[in-house]
């Protein structure tokens, strides 16, 4: 990959994540945190549109308590679980041919995460803008395969022996 840079990145894992996980790999894990907090802030910013749909529509629960919820939500419980799942998924390979680190399993979640991100802030737009309907449901459904099919190839490419 000859662009550095992570916006580049992001593009390019959206048709080979593959090759760009393999770039990322031996990163340090203050550098996964990095990748992993980055993620989540953009996932609670996605969350602002509808929170403020939410607020306006029924105003017994104020914007500013929808954003503190999802604050806590996103930026301390979130964080919490994709290690979790990290772990799991790691302890999990190792019944397999093919065991990954749990380094390596981090680095497949977190940037799959935050690859996915575009797709989750356009998914955010269309809930605060449109709000529940047709649209709102293809692009979530677009967001999770975007996340799953990066997540997966960051596995699949991660788990080759070197």
């Amino acid at each position: 990959m000859t662009r550095a840079g992570i916006v580049p990145r992001i593009i390019v894992s959206w048709w080979a994540p593959g090759r760009v996980v393999d770039t990322l790999r031996g990163l340090p894990d203050r550098a996964l945190i990095v990748i992993l907090m980055s993620a989540m802030l953009m996932y609670l910013v996605a969350q602002a549109p509808e929170h403020a749909r939410a607020a306006e529509l029924d105003p017994s629960i104020p914007l500013q308590a929808r954003m503190g919820g999802a604050l806590l939500g996103v930026m301390f419980i979130m964080p919490l679980l994709a290690y979790a799942l990290a772990a799991l998924v790691s302890a999990l390979s190792r019944a397999t041919s093919r065991p990954i680190g749990a380094v390596e399993s981090r680095l497949a979640l977190f940037w799959a995460l935050l690859a996915a991100s575009p797709a989750v802030l356009l998914a955010g737009l269309v809930a605060g803008l449109i709000g529940p309907g047709p649209a709102l449901t293809l692009t979530r459904a677009l967001a999770g395969l975007g996340f799953v099919m990066i997540w997966a190839a960051g596995l699949r490419t991660l788990t080759r022996k070197t």
